[in-house]
């Protein structure tokens, strides 16, 4: 048995099981977040929705991706998806890769399970332009939702 189902069999709410997280030190630590990036920024839009995913019992973390060479001169591409650079072009993955908790219906045991999440980070005030690289990221969005995943584009707190 872990925590999660322990949890659930004394129907202690995941805002009390998210303190007790806290007070044990193993919560998502809000100042690990970017605490200095405050305004209309994607970065603080990004801090926005990690501390209010942490509120809910989530867990995001950056996918950086992208591309590079080593010490050794081998060429490395990171990052979720991003296994080509045709692929690249197609689909593109989003900026915070995460999991959350979500409870199973009596009719599936009452067990919890973790569903895939995924945020594609944009500033305050951003709509949708159909750009090569925001289709390919809504791609990525569409990808996910079809196997059970939530993924979507954020702009900070309350679009999460």
């Amino acid at each position: 048995m872990n925590l999660n189902q322990w949890a659930i069999k004394w129907q202690v709410s995941y805002a009390a099981l998210e303190d007790l997280r806290r007070e044990f030190g193993v919560a998502a630590d809000p100042d690990n977040l970017s605490q200095s990036a405050v305004g209309e920024s994607e970065a603080a839009a990004q801090a926005e929705v990690r501390l209010e995913a942490s509120e809910y019992g989530f867990r995001l973390w950056r996918n950086n991706r992208g591309a590079c060479y080593d010490d050794r001169g081998n060429y490395i591409r990171y990052g979720l998806g991003n296994d080509s650079d045709k692929l690249d072009k197609r689909i593109k993955s989003h900026d915070l890769i995460g999991i959350r908790p979500v409870r199973i219906t009596p009719a599936h045991v009452g067990g919890v399970i973790g569903q895939f999440i995924s945020r594609e980070m944009k500033p305050p005030g951003w709509r949708y332009t159909e750009t090569p690289r925001e289709r390919a990221q809504l791609c990525w969005a569409e990808l996910v939702a079809s196997l059970g995943g939530d993924a979507c584009f954020a702009t900070g707190r309350g679009t999460l």
